[in-house]
Formats: C-alpha cells, structure tokens, sequence
C-alpha cells in the first residue's frame, strides 16, 4: 500500500484502549493497536502518538474538587495509557520514545520539541504524555498542538464510531454521516469532532484531521494512504 502521509500524529481516546471492558486497558485492543502503528512504522512514516485518559478519568465529579487538579489527575492517567501502548511498542520490536509534558524522569523524557522531532526522523515512533503539561487544556488540543510543532501532515483521529455525523448515531438512526467537512462547518455546526481550541489550532496550521473506526485498526493504514475511511476534516 503506498501511503500519502510522511508524517502524522495518531489521537487515541483512552475509552478505545477500554475495548469492551469499559474501563482500564485491554491488552488485545492495545497490541492491536500497537500492531498498526508498527505496520505504518515500518512502511516510513513518522509516528506520533497522543493518548486520552478517559477509561481510567472522566474529570471532576463534583464543585468540591478543583478544576486544576482533576485536570492533573487526567494527566497521570495518559501517563498510564502511554506506558501501556510504550510496552506493546517495544514487545513488537518497535523503537519508541515516551515524552511527557510533566517531569517524571523515571517513567519518560521531558517534552523537548527538537529532540522529539529528532526521534521521529529516526524512525522511532514519539508518545507524547501528560497532555499540555497545563490544566484546561484536552488531549485533543495536545494532539493539535503537537502537530503543529511536530509538522505534521496528518492527524489521525481513532474513535468508537466510523466518522462524524450530525447527531448521535447511537441514539438517531438517521443521523447523517459527514464525508468531509471544513473547519469552519466544524465550528459553525458545533460537531463533536475535537473540542474548538484544538480545531481553531488545526484550521490556523492548515492540518487534516481523518476520523475513522478504530474497531476497525487497519484504518489507519487505510487513512495514510489517502483513503477516506470515515470523514476528513480539512481548510474551506
């Protein structure tokens, strides 16, 4: 399969590491996922890879708990998700770096932009951990963020549902699925694509977003390769 993309950063929802479990990691569903990411890997492209934490922490539960430190609780939990998918990476034989955004120089180097960019051409594959290192942002807008800093081409954007549609398709069985969308749509429809702070970074760096099935995981070889597998959100 020739492939489109050179360089790409992977966004994982922690709810998909969950596979039917619900919660916490389902280690099939990560050697599956593991199992692509080296498939693309091994084809030449440079693979980044940020990771939610949405199967071990939601966020704030209740007003008593403050935003901040709910925000780093989540933090710690892509640490838990990335050294996860850092050990099925290394199991398959493939080079990886785990960076983290938040010090914690036992378990990962910290963020350094060169350094990671340097490792990507290298051909290992980059997880980049703890979100932003600051609360108030999302894992969606660190995948952004990291793209634009990274320079990557592509975002690949790994969800339960097979694109974006105009209403919940769990609930709506005549939701409509979008094939493509500008960010503009994104933003004026209000869709549950990434939240706005990471589509306003996507749309001021000129970066495609591929929203694909992640159930079905040779999608992102599929998504490399120019195919749209789901939506594709791209410039007006």
């Amino acid at each position: 399969m020739e492939l489109k993309y050179k360089r790409v950063i992977l966004k994982l929802s922690g709810e998909v590491l969950a596979g039917k479990k619900g919660f916490g990691i389902d280690d099939d569903v990560v050697a599956d996922v593991a199992g692509y990411v080296k498939k693309l890997a091994d084809s030449g492209v440079e693979v980044g890879v940020v990771i939610g934490a949405g199967n071990f922490w939601r966020g704030r539960s209740n007003k008593r708990m403050a935003r901040t430190t709910a925000d780093y609780m989540g933090m710690m939990g892509t640490v838990m998700n990335s050294l996860a998918m850092s050990d099925a990476l290394k199991y398959q034989g493939v080079a990886n770096r785990m960076m983290s955004a938040i010090s914690m120089t036992p378990l990962a180097e910290c963020y350094n932009r060169e350094k990671a960019v340097g490792y990507l051409e290298a051909g290992e594959v980059v997880i980049f951990a703890a979100g932003t290192g600051s609360p108030f942002f999302s894992t969606d807008t660190t995948a952004a963020l990291r793209a634009a800093e990274m320079d990557a081409e592509l975002i690949l954007l790994a969800k339960r549902v097979d694109g974006v549609y105009d209403s919940d398709p769990a609930t709506n069985p005549n939701a409509k699925k979008y094939e493509s969308l500008s960010y503009s749509e994104v933003l004026s429809k209000k869709l549950g694509v990434m939240d706005f702070t990471a589509i306003t970074l996507c749309m001021d760096n000129n970066i495609p977003i591929a929203v694909f099935d992640l159930n079905k995981p040779e999608n992102i070889l599929k998504a490399c390769a120019g195919d749209n597998v789901g939506t594709i959100v791209y410039g007006d």
